[in-house]
C-alpha cells in the first residue's frame, strides 16, 4: 500500500514543507535543523507515500542492526498531516517492519513524541506501537510542564527569589550575546556535573541564525554582567527551555526565579499553552535529580513523560 523511500537531500523541500504542514512536528524536524549533526550519524529517515502523495515522515537514523528515530533529537517518532487515521498508521508500521527487515534490521528504538508537542490529538502510533510491533516500553523521563492557561502560583521560596533579585536589580531581557552566556553555562556544568552543552558555541549561533523565531535567548543582568539565563525553542504552542545556568553570584541573587518569573507572564500573555523546562535526569547514572525537579515544579511545573519504546523485528 505504501511506497517507501529513503530521505535524500534531493527530497529536503518536500520533506520541510511537510513537516511545516503536520499535526505533530516542531521546526526541530526541519532538514535545516536536523541536519547541523549530520556527520555525527547515519542517517536513514523514511519518507511514506500514498497514491503518489507523501503520507508520513519518519526522522531517523541506523546504527548498526538497530533504527533509531532520531539518536540526534529529545523525541521523533512518525509526523502526520491532520488526514492521518489510524487504521492506516497500523498498516504503515506493518510495511514499515517488512522492509526494516528487508533492509537488514534487527530492532527499533522509537522515541514518541509528547502529546504536549501536537497541534491535535496524534497517538495514532502510539496504538500501533503496542498491536503492530508489540513494542515494550525501553526508557522513560519525566520533564517539568506548566499549563500556561491554568498556571500553578510559584512557590514561597520562587516568590522570595523574585523579590531578592528586584532587590538587587537584576535586570531580564532578550540577547543575541551566545558567547557570554555559553561562558556561565559551560562553568556551572563543568563545575557541578563534570559535562559540556550538548551545543558548542558555533553549533547554537549557526542554529539561532538558521531559526531566529524559534531558538532564542533570554539573559539576567547585574549592571552590565550576564549572571543567568536561558536557551529557549519555541514551537506553535509551547516553549521549552534548551539550557538554564547561573554562576554563583547570580544565584545568591535569585537571577533564575526572576528570569522564569518574567517569561512565563509574557508567554502566558502571547498566548503559547504551554511552557517545558525540560527532563531533570542526573547524566551519571540517567536517574531523577530531584532538587533540579523542585526548583521546576517550584514554578508551577507538573510531570509529562518523554517515552522511548523498544521492539524487535
Amino acid at each position: 500500500m505504501f511506497e517507501i523511500k529513503r530521505y535524500n537531500q534531493e527530497y529536503a523541500d518536500d520533506w520541510n514543507q511537510f513537516v511545516a504542514q503536520s499535526k505533530n512536528g516542531t521546526f526541530l524536524f526541519d532538514r535545516c535543523y536536523m541536519d547541523y549533526h549530520q556527520d555525527r550519524f547515519e542517517d536513514y529517515s523514511l519518507m511514506f507515500y500514498l497514491d503518489n502523495k507523501l503520507y508520513a515522515l519518519l526522522p531517523a537514523n541506523r546504527k548498526e542492526h538497530t533504527l533509531w528515530s532520531h539518536q540526534g533529537l529529545t523525541f521523533g517518532g512518525i509526523l502526520l498531516s491532520e488526514q492521518g487515521r489510524i487504521a492506516m498508521i497500523c498498516e504503515l508500521f506493518k510495511e514499515l517492519n517488512d522492509y526494516l527487515k528487508s533492509a537488514g534490521f534487527q530492532q527499533v528504538i522509537y522515541k514518541k513524541i509528547p502529546a504536549t508537542y501536537c497541534q491535535i490529538p496524534s497517538e495514532e502510533d502510539l496504538y500501533a506501537l503496542t498491536t503492530v510491533c508489540r513494542a515494550q516500553l525501553h526508557h522513560r523521563a519525566a520533564s517539568s510542564v506548566v499549563d500556561l492557561t491554568r498556571r500553578l502560583p510559584l512557590t514561597e521560596l520562587r516568590r522570595r527569589g523574585v523579590r531578592k533579585a528586584l532587590k538587587e536589580h537584576l535586570q531580564v531581557e532578550e540577547s543575541s550575546d551566545y558567547a557570554a552566556f555559553w561562558h556561565v553555562l559551560t562553568d556551572n556544568l563543568e563545575q557541578r556535573y563534570h559535562a559540556h552543552p550538548v551545543h558548542s558555541l558555533p553549533e547554537i549561533q549557526l542554529l539561532h541564525a538558521r531559526f531566529p523565531q524559534h531558538i532564542r535567548l533570554f539573559v539576567v543582568r547585574k549592571d552590565e554582567q550576564v549572571v543567568g539565563g536561558t536557551v529557549l525553542y519555541i514551537s506553535q504552542q509551547i516553549v521549552k527551555t534548551q539550557y538554564i545556568s547561573a554562576n554563583e553570584e547570580g544565584k545568591k541573587m535569585g537571577a533564575i526565579d526572576l528570569l522564569f518569573d518574567t517569561l512565563l507572564k509574557k508567554y502566558a500573555e502571547e498566548g503559547f499553552r504551554y511552557f517545558d523546562f525540560g527532563t531533570s535526569m542526573s547524566p551519571e547514572n540517567n536517574t531523577l535529580n530531584e532538587s533540579l525537579i523542585h526548583q521546576k515544579e517550584g514554578f508551577g511545573g507538573r510531570a509529562i513523560c518523554y517515552d522511548t519504546y523498544e521492539w524487535t523485528l
